[in-house]
């Protein structure tokens, strides 16, 4: 009876875990393997240690550096040699986890956690500790709300700033950065509404600018070779209009010119919306893929963590 009860518990345990609803949060993993002379492969392991723990606990995170980091340093506390053979290594060590804000230098939130571990070298000792670190517990998700709170405090104060920020950015036609600037915006915050209001008008601009480049190549690309070879050129531009694009009428009337020049050679067709799809969220997941490209394909900010440690 007391198997089935656990077998029954852990089953309940699991599907409680799957049940956990995933809120996006600006925060990236970030560890610097030379604060504590990491050993060989342990700097991966930890960071997708740091990865699963958001995941378990119902985040998902930035998959580049930004502002908000979760991060860990280690202390050894005790080591005993393990007679053979083989001769192994235990070893206990602290665990220090830390989210916080790495452009201010200020920890949010804080926690350590005892970890053990036992291997034939000490490598593979401090692999087999970090293995062991816990995904979930009380004290890990009082950890986690703690800077879950912090970041969403900084983004209430903040928010209005960066919306006018973006927007600035937009009159200027730095739409990508714009966009970037209001998805970091998460949707715990309180000024979340008018940060995607903005977003989904800077998103328009975006789509709009980026219709008439695209038209205007499609329609040079054309006038220099009315062929087939011209149709497929044209075609590589008119592939880039979204259906909600201030020129796409435009773009469809240069479309049926071409199609009714190389008839069936040219198989394209423009592009359009799905029957059945919520439109609100394509376009809004769509501005988010605009800013999140953007931030992914900037340069990586130097991020020095020592500061978690004081120095």
């Amino acid at each position: 009876m007391k198997r089935i009860y656990s077998i029954i518990l852990a089953a309940l345990m699991s599907a409680t875990m799957l049940a956990v609803e995933t809120q996006y949060l600006p925060i990236s993993v970030i560890v610097d393997g030379s604060l504590e002379n990491f050993p060989q492969g342990a700097k991966a392991m930890v960071e997708n240690k740091l990865t699963q723990l958001l995941t378990r606990n119902g985040i998902a995170g930035m998959d580049y550096v930004g502002q908000f980091i979760l991060t860990a340093t280690t202390t050894p506390l005790d080591k005993d040699v393990i007679p053979g053979p083989p001769m192994k290594i235990s070893e206990r060590m602290e665990l220090n986890l830390y989210i916080a804000d790495a452009y201010a230098k200020t920890i949010f939130s804080t926690t350590s956690i005892t970890v053990k571990g036992i291997g034939e070298n000490e490598n593979k000792c401090y692999l087999n500790a970090i293995s062991h670190m816990p995904l979930q517990s009380p004290q890990i998700a009082q950890f986690i709300s703690e800077g879950k709170t912090k970041i969403i405090e900084y983004y209430d104060h903040e928010a209005p700033a960066l919306i006018k920020r973006a927007q600035n950015l937009a009159k200027q036609k730095s739409y990508e950065e714009a966009l970037f600037i209001v998805s970091l915006i998460p949707q715990q915050c309180q000024h979340y509404d008018a940060a995607l209001a903005a977003g989904l008008e800077i998103y328009q601009m975006h789509v709009d600018n980026e219709c008439n480049i695209n038209l205007a190549a499609a329609r040079q690309a054309w006038a220099a070779e009315q062929n087939k070879g011209g149709a497929y050129a044209a075609g590589e531009y008119l592939a880039n209009i979204l259906p909600d694009a201030g020129c796409y009428e435009e773009a469809l009337a240069l479309h049926k010119e071409i199609k009714s020049k190389v008839l069936d050679d040219w198989k394209f067709e423009m592009k359009k919306y799905q029957d059945g799809v919520d439109l609100e969220k394509q376009r809004i997941d769509a501005m988010r893929q605009v800013g999140v490209a953007y931030g992914q394909h900037q340069p990586s900010k130097e991020v020095n963590i020592g500061f978690v440690r004081g120095y």
